[in-house]
């Protein structure tokens, strides 16, 4: 009953299997090696992209910041929702990698940019010349950071404002195979056919050991990129290890099935949680995280029993009225299992 974090994931043996295969003789370094051809191929067709420029960095960070730092020069700002994971979760590597650029937090609910609030920061910018930071790059988290999914339509209606105003944009996809499940669309209609420039294509969260594809849809951007990765320490060696990873991942619509796994686990969970007296949703569970609330009596008996959660926010406290809820943040991987979600639902239904 392992639901704190799908970072926290074993990998699957396809993945496993496709590195023991890599390890044999010797390979060109350096993203030259045969196997990243094989994934800048399948990427492209996955994309509906064949000009899209593809290159692997080992961290979601690293593929977050570096794609941003192509996009908004220091002097500029990157518009992202304050529960961005650039925002609360990278330590300022966004700012750093960009020399400085400032990031200008966007309200809406369930962690989702409305497009009035983005409207409204973009007007407000740059509004005394060259005493304010400018105008720079769009940034949209999807799946959100609290589970909630944009669709193909709120992508693009997002898009729309910042190209309104010459603005790049920019998909932190640290979730993407699950918010694609989720949405019922391809990966191009969620990407470079509503108006994303790039993306950050996730693998960590959907079960690889470590790499995540930066995917440039304007292959101008490319040589900039490969600067910037290299500058930044992000440029691999021993690159078929990354490439082997991804090269399974995209076999067989692998990371489509793992996602789907993920998200039909949360699924049971959250509606099962729904059945419990007192019990409620904090977010909407598009993708593999559920956000919900319900007594702390179930809470208490869920972690006596080995359950591995998060209370969120982590500040609650297990000692308390019995009857009194709790919310907390679970997050299914490819690998839970139907019976850890059952186990769990009738710990904490009693």
């Amino acid at each position: 009953m392992y639901f704190a974090s799908d970072n926290s994931s074993p990998v699957p043996p396809q993945i496993l299997d496709a590195l023991v295969h890599a390890n044999h003789g010797y390979a060109m370094p350096y993203g030259a090696d045969t196997i990243m051809d094989s994934v800048r191929n399948k990427i492209r067709e996955v994309f509906e992209a064949p000009e899209a420029a593809v290159y692997l960095v080992p961290t979601g960070t690293a593929a977050n910041v570096l794609a941003l730092s192509c996009l908004c020069p220091p002097w500029a700002t990157i518009y992202c929702h304050q529960n961005a994971h650039i925002e609360e979760d990278e330590c300022g590597a966004p700012e750093f990698y960009t020399g400085g650029a400032k990031l200008t937090l966007v309200g809406g609910d369930d962690a989702k940019m409305s497009p009035e609030a983005l409207k409204q920061a973009i007007s407000f910018t740059a509004r005394a010349g060259v005493h304010n930071v400018q105008k720079g790059a769009v940034s949209i988290t999807n799946i959100t950071e609290n589970g909630a999914l944009y669709s193909a339509d709120e992508v693009r209606a997002l898009c729309d404002i910042a190209k309104a105003s010459d603005l790049p944009v920019h998909m932190d996809g640290a979730r993407f195979a699950n918010a694609v499940v989720g949405a019922g669309c391809t990966p191009a209609e969620m990407t470079w056919k509503a108006g994303v420039d790039v993306l950050s294509f996730g693998g960590t969260k959907n079960g690889l050991m470590g790499v995540e594809a930066v995917v440039l849809f304007d292959p101008k951007r490319a040589w900039e990129f490969e600067l910037r990765r290299k500058r930044g320490g992000h440029l691999f060696s021993k690159h078929r290890y990354l490439s082997a990873q991804m090269d399974a991942y995209l076999e067989d619509d692998l990371w489509l099935k793992l996602a789907t796994r993920a998200n039909d686990a949360a699924a049971r969970l959250s509606k099962g949680i729904l059945t419990i007296e007192g019990a409620s949703l904090l977010h909407p569970t598009d993708g593999n995280a559920v956000f919900a609330r319900w007594p702390r009596e179930g809470h208490r008996r869920a972690q006596d029993a080995g359950a591995v959660y998060y209370l969120w926010p982590m500040n609650q406290s297990l000692e308390g009225p019995d009857e009194e809820p709790l919310s907390a943040r679970l997050v299914c991987s490819w690998c839970t299992s139907s019976a850890d979600v059952e186990k769990f639902l009738e710990l904490i239904r009693g």
